[in-house]
């Protein structure tokens, strides 16, 4: 190489380096600086995420989540509504400093996104469908419709492991609009939420979830832009008091979220290590 093109090449790389490290360190002093935290959530439906009736304010797993992260950095909190579809734009155009949003961590989005090394979940797909319909195991979708939220990580398996006929829409509830006018076969989510609507709501007596076991389950993850190192370190630190004081547990309880072996074994283990 060249000593201009070796130069120009180490000039590049430094540019990189200092504006990877001067952006991690704007979206900390930016919170701190307005004294907010803009928090990315969708709310489409318990135990997530949703709209409570009766005070009509934002509820559920995740508000409770950005509440406290809000807390724990001595700001105030600001909840702005994404979907599937923008709720990754978002983050990347600074529209949101964080996303609790339903998002599991896997290759591809941590190929563009950073987030917090600490799960403060498990979270897998499951498959709602009309009682009757003679699927008891996921092979059984082969060429049937299937519809998913747009951006799914469950689009993926359901495609090519298993054939199904996937169809992408903007959202869980309107996946479940489709799945009620017959225009899907089955609809596959996040599980929590779906067993939630069978056992709460009567207008789904006469659907089921035929399958026992979620699909791929994956550590839930909150996001941050990608190379903010500093801001996904300081939430880390909060994501582990959680398991530490038992909190993320209780939070759990009241908003009716399934406790997973896996998060068992995190609560466990950050449970000795605070002893």
């Amino acid at each position: 190489m060249e000593v201009s093109a070796f130069l120009r090449h180490l000039l590049i790389v430094m540019a990189v380096v200092v504006y990877g490290t001067a952006h991690a360190d704007a979206t900390l002093e930016r919170i701190k600086s307005r004294n907010s935290v803009v928090v990315g959530v969708i709310l489409s439906g318990a135990p997530f995420g949703y709209i409570d009736a009766n005070t009509q304010q934002s509820a559920g797993l995740n508000i409770d989540l950005a509440k406290s992260i809000a807390e724990k950095l001595k700001v105030k909190l600001e909840l702005v509504p994404v979907t599937p579809p923008n709720r990754v734009q978002f983050l990347q155009q600074g529209k949101v400093d964080l996303l609790i949003a339903n998002m599991q961590l896997n290759a591809e989005r941590a190929e563009i996104l950073g987030y917090v090394p600490t799960p403060y979940g498990e979270a897998g797909g499951g498959l709602i469908t009309r009682k009757g319909s003679g699927v008891h195991k996921w092979e059984d979708l082969k060429n049937k419709v299937v519809c998913v939220s747009q951006g799914s990580n469950y689009a993926k398996p359901l495609a090519e492991q298993y054939g199904a006929n996937v169809k992408g829409l903007p959202g869980q509830p309107e996946s479940l609009l489709a799945l009620k006018g017959g225009s899907c076969f089955a609809s596959v989510h996040d599980s929590a939420p779906l067993h939630l609507l069978i056992a709460d709501n009567p207008e789904w007596k006469d659907y089921e979830l035929p399958v026992e076991n979620d699909l791929i389950p994956l550590p839930s993850v909150i996001w941050v832009r990608k190379g903010e190192a500093d801001t996904a370190s300081a939430v880390d630190k909060i994501v582990q008091d959680w398991y530490r004081s038992g909190w993320l547990v209780d939070v759990y309880k009241k908003n009716r979220v399934p406790v997973t072996p896996e998060f068992a074994k995190w609560q466990a283990r950050f449970a000795v290590a605070s002893k």
